[in-house]
């Protein structure tokens, strides 16, 4: 079956989350997941922490370079992902739903590519 990667697209910008919001959001995303453990189609999933915590690696001629903070700025980040194993879109899409559902904010649902032919 396809993997589908759902990343959930947080704004970097704005007031932030009303006290204990955020809590509430990871409560119901861990619920989701322990729902697509029970239907056998999570594969894995995690939120991540601020994009200010990130170190990205660079190419520089036939060195590394290492630096601090994201990749890139912007006015959205992602803010974790659940991967899911499903027969097609419309089942990753369903479930793509959920998590709106459980998050309230955007979820961008992309397939992988399929490695196993």
């Amino acid at each position: 079956m396809p993997k589908y990667l759902m990343t959930v697209v947080e704004p970097s910008t704005g007031t932030g989350l009303a006290p204990g919001q955020l809590e509430q959001i990871m409560k119901d995303v861990d619920a989701l997941h322990h729902e697509m453990q029970d239907a056998g189609i999570w594969v894995f999933g995690g939120g991540l922490r601020p994009p200010h915590t990130a170190t990205t690696l660079r190419s520089a001629d036939d060195d590394v370079l290492v630096v601090d903070g994201p990749f890139a700025e912007g006015k959205e980040h992602v803010g974790g992902f659940s991967i899911v194993d499903v027969p097609d879109l419309d089942v990753a899409l369903e479930w793509g739903r959920k998590l709106v559902a459980a998050t309230t904010i955007p979820i961008e649902v992309r397939p992988f590519y399929d490695t196993t032919g």
